[in-house]
């Protein structure tokens, strides 16, 4: 994943991933394909490698970079974002909302890296991606 001559494909993705990961990847890529009308982009970053970012007028939805045995989810959340976020105390894993609690808020947001290490801890990312952008109507 850090060739940057060579864009992956989605299997060489999944398959660099490897379980129990790759559960993760799966479910938040159908829950981005199925709930946002945003066509990913693959950028390659020289520090990380290949990101897959969802963006769509000029704003980040989210981003995730495929590793070795996890997902990084990059997710910020501007200052009204973070107060919903932390009112949904009893929503979120207790993991989560720590993390959400400890990370500081800058001027520009609320910088998380969210590490998903298996596909139920997708679930707090699907809670939180509607607080930046509306999901799609069905």
């Amino acid at each position: 994943m850090i060739d940057g001559t060579h864009t992956p494909i989605e299997k060489e993705i999944t398959d660099f991933i490897g379980e129990p990961a790759k559960g993760a990847w799966v479910r938040l890529r159908q829950f981005l394909k199925e709930n946002y009308d945003i066509v990913p982009e693959m950028i390659f970053d020289k520090k990380h490698g290949w990101d897959v970012r969802y963006r769509k007028s000029g704003k980040t939805l989210v981003t995730l970079t495929p590793e070795k045995g996890a997902i990084r989810i990059l997710i910020v959340l501007g200052r009204k974002e973070s107060e919903k976020a932390l009112s949904m105390r009893n929503e979120l894993s207790p993991k989560m909302y720590k993390l959400i609690e400890n990370t500081k808020q800058l001027h520009d947001g609320r910088w998380l890296w969210i590490r998903l290490f298996q596909i139920k801890d997708a679930g707090d990312v699907e809670k939180l991606l509607p607080l930046k952008r509306k999901p799609k109507k069905t």
